[in-house]
């Protein structure tokens, strides 16, 4: 039986089990479920075979959607600094939380609390949307990646979050 990290407990593979109806059964995610497993292959699941089972709901309250499913060695001012939030922002959009015992696998909100953003003259003010990129964005607006950057200096391109304003150079053919 493997050892389960904290938050999560050993259930043992039942014929029929896959991934997804296991991570309905018990309220989580199929990715939590998976991070909970990292050796797991989702497509052999032995009957008895016994995995790793998140104790967490699904998905903890976050208006703006921007979820976070924590790796191994995160923290949350690792995170707060990657995303340019403050550390008490952060636990404040995840009350159920214990900032001393995260694991890997365990879903969090990543707050929207960025300050608003006034554009220059030749460019526009644009609220970042699921899926983007600064490459997807630099593609939409037919600009290049650079100008993207330059435009939005101290933000981080890996670490948009949805509702988030940027500026994009409006360049002239």
């Amino acid at each position: 039986m493997p050892q389960c990290p904290p938050a999560t407990f050993p259930y043992a593979i039942r014929p029929g089990d896959n991934l997804y109806a296991i991570a309905r059964r018990f309220n989580t995610t199929l990715a939590a479920l998976i991070s909970a497993n990292p050796f797991l292959d989702p497509n052999a699941l032995p009957i008895g075979m016994t995995i790793c089972v998140p104790q967490q709901p699904i998905y903890p309250p976050c208006p703006e959607r921007n979820f976070y499913t924590l790796r191994p060695g995160d923290t949350l001012s690792a995170l707060a600094n990657f995303f340019t939030v403050s550390l008490d922002d952060l636990i404040e959009a995840n009350p159920g939380i214990d900032p001393e015992r995260l694991f890997a696998g365990q879903v969090i909100c990543i707050p929207l609390a960025t300050p608003p953003v006034t554009c220059p003259p030749a460019s526009r003010r644009y609220l970042i949307q699921q899926g983007d990129t600064f490459f997807s964005i630099a593609r939409r607006f037919n600009i290049s990646v650079e100008s993207l950057a330059r435009a939005n200096r101290g933000i981080n391109p890996n670490a948009l979050l949805i509702g988030q304003a940027i500026c994009v150079p409006i360049e002239w053919a």
